[in-house]
């Protein structure tokens, strides 16, 4: 399926013709160049790579570099594969933008949540406090963990203080609300993963489109 490579830009808001303010997620979404081809026969499964964001070629190592001389391109940032679906064809350095998508469609989009360190049960996870006056002792703390004869053990998965986002999320079936192609922009509805300027994923709803 289509899959374009992004850097989050930012949030706005736009006007409709009917006078509706949307608030909108601007994402500066390609050109991203097809760099290589996976076959059934030839690596197990169908896949194309594709390539996004300009660099500097002294910081590409030496294996990559020679990958993207192979496929006749210009060494860029990022690298990411999507599977093919059947009828969807590809060629060695054509190039994929912001044109292969309409407006008004419906697109999934995933992006890596803003880290927030580590932090405690209430944040992380929205448990109670406990009170604050009458002398308690047990204000934001965890609670018990396990029994002491039965089960004896903390379970896995158990809800705790630790590490909050940087988790991959996908945010599904958000309006594509305008496509700027001679600026390589995106306008979604609404809002997406991630901080501003990290790398995005856009491509069309799978839940949409099976229905």
């Amino acid at each position: 399926m289509k899959t374009l490579l992004g850097k989050k830009v930012g949030m706005t808001q736009i006007f409709t013709e009917d006078g509706v303010v949307v608030p909108v997620t601007v994402i500066e979404a390609g050109p991203e160049v097809v760099t290589q081809i996976k076959t059934v026969e030839t690596d197990g499964y169908s896949a194309v790579q594709v390539a996004f964001g300009d660099t500097k070629p002294h910081r590409v190592n030496k294996p990559l570099t020679g990958h993207f001389e192979k496929a006749g391109v210009e060494v860029k940032k990022h690298l990411a594969e999507f599977t093919v679906e059947e009828g969807e064809t590809y060629e060695l350095g054509q190039v994929i933008t912001v044109a292969d998508f309409d407006e008004g469609i419906k697109v999934d989009v995933t992006g890596t949540s803003k880290g927030k360190g580590t932090q405690g049960n209430i944040k992380r996870h929205g448990h109670h406090r406990g009170p604050m006056s009458h002398g308690s002792k047990h204000k934001r703390l965890a609670g018990a963990l396990a029994g002491a004869s039965y089960p004896g053990r903390v379970f896995k998965g158990n809800k705790g203080p630790g590490r909050m986002g940087r988790d991959t999320v996908t945010v599904q079936n958000i309006d594509l609300v305008k496509v700027i192609a001679d600026r390589n922009l995106l306008l979604v509805k609404g809002a997406i993963p991630g901080a501003k300027g990290s790398l995005v994923r856009v491509r069309p709803a799978i839940k949409k489109r099976n229905k």
